[in-house]
């Protein structure tokens, strides 16, 4: 195997770390909190931007995550963490108006404010390292990872990776090239930032079936008349269905799940991968209230220039540049039949999808991958073929199911991947939490 070499003005440590992790999302934070106070572990993470931001696009002034505070950086492994989203509360002056809140749902920039006030503390995250390769240095049985920096080239070496890329906006296949010739097409992650933009518009299409598609339909929809906006919803799915978040079904959100879930065949996973979405990928109650209730009210004294439609495809939407439009080519999946909808800008909240980093290159060959050519990734979130040297985190969907986004669950991956990193549960692993089984019971158990 190669070596990675310094080149002229590039820097490289001498240190051999127990950890180089890349990238610094929520949940590769939230490893570096829990590294943070372990002497024996060594760790160093690296992001190529300047400081931790998450979700910025969709920033709006009431959103909440769609989880209980409890699922922070750190609580559901370490309760007495300095980490810890109630410690900044205290720290901030904010504990006592959080709790005559009562509300268990953080605001979503509360997350974010509390996720860069920890980040602040690490001296463990690098912030503008881009990551250009992961290599293996058979010699020294290292990785040596390679980021590009505003200096130069630095060099770090590490016996075990972590990769915390994040996911992608995805666009859907049948709409890449439309939206790629569109000057007036906006994915949901940057909705903010054209807000203004798309509100002067003239007319504004949201495309999507989720919680951002929501959001975003509901704040336009405030402010639609005022810019004399035509606004409109379409979604495939054959409702606006809420997220399912009853006690029993989050307990699926479990290590017992986890397990059943991983020892199922491919195929299986794959196809409860698409029917387990609207488990997590649907919209608060909350939110669907709302917008029914600013519907009410917006329509009590005059028509409303709104329209939503269900159970509609966009199978295309090409950008007329003479007049200034999409002409969205639409199929009803139910009725089969066709028509044509023109919006001048169009809002892609069609969800994220997996990062396929192109630095794994050098150590293809160490990594273990399944049928469809995605990464097979083991039940201890390994996907090598060295037992157990690069982890990922939420990029198992498809072989750990609806855990792999769920920040509940990011605190209890990162202990494990601790355990196996340093060989003993620094962080106790709960292993069963549920009251249902998810499998058969063996003889033994079944009542007689």
């Amino acid at each position: 195997m190669s070596t990675a070499r310094p080149t002229p003005g590039s820097t490289a440590s001498e240190t051999v770390h127990d950890v180089v992790g890349v990238g610094i999302g929520p949940f590769n934070l939230g490893m570096a909190c829990l590294a943070h106070p372990l002497d024996d572990v060594d760790a160093v993470f690296l992001d190529a931007r300047d400081g931790f931001t998450w979700h910025h696009g969709m920033m709006l002034p009431e959103a909440t995550i769609q989880v209980p505070f409890l699922a922070d950086l750190v609580t559901m492994a370490d309760p007495t963490s300095e980490f810890s989203f109630l410690n900044w509360l205290k720290e901030t002056g904010r504990l006592y108006p959080f709790y005559i809140r009562e509300d268990f749902h953080p605001l979503r920039s509360e997350y974010d404010a509390y996720c860069r006030w920890a980040a602040e503390q690490l001296p463990t995250l690098r912030w503008g390292r881009q990551v250009e390769s992961v290599e293996h240095d058979a010699v020294s049985d290292t990785f040596v990872v390679t980021a590009v920096t505003a200096e130069g080239v630095e060099v770090h070496r590490g016996r075990n990776v972590v990769m915390g890329i994040g996911t992608a906006p995805q666009v859907p296949a049948l709409l890449r090239e439309d939206v790629a010739d569109s000057p007036q097409a906006t994915h949901s992650a940057d909705y903010l930032h054209r807000r203004e933009e798309i509100l002067s518009s003239g007319s504004a299409t949201v495309v999507g079936s989720g919680q951002s598609a929501a959001e975003i339909f509901l704040d336009l929809l405030e402010a639609h008349r005022d810019h004399g906006l035509r606004l409109d919803w379409i979604t495939r799915s054959p409702r606006f269905f809420s997220m399912e978040d009853t006690r029993l079904t989050l307990e699926m959100t479990s290590p017992e799940y986890t397990d059943h879930f991983h020892g199922l065949p491919e195929q299986t996973r794959d196809r409860l991968t698409r029917e387990q979405r609207g488990l997590y990928k649907g919209i608060s109650t909350a939110t669907i209230d709302r917008i029914h209730d600013a519907l009410y009210r917006l329509s009590a004294h005059q028509p409303l220039d709104v329209g939503m439609l269900t159970d509609t495809e966009v199978t295309a939407a090409p950008w007329d540049a003479a007049s200034g439009t999409h002409r969205l080519r639409l199929q009803h999946r139910q009725l089969g039949e066709q028509a044509e909808h023109r919006t001048e800008h169009l809002i892609l909240a069609t969800g994220y999808e997996p990062r396929e980093p192109a630095f794994l290159a050098p150590v293809e060959h160490l990594i273990h991958r399944d049928s469809a050519g995605r990464l097979a990734v083991g039940r201890d979130y390994r996907i090598d073929t060295l037992g157990g040297r690069i982890f990922v985190q939420n990029a198992e969907e498809h072989t750990h199911g609806l855990t792999a986004p769920d920040l509940g669950m990011g605190a209890w991956r990162n202990a494990s991947i601790l355990a196996s990193l340093t060989g003993e549960e620094i962080y106790p692993l709960e292993r069963r939490i549920a009251f249902q089984q998810f499998g058969l019971p063996t003889t033994a158990e079944v009542p007689r």
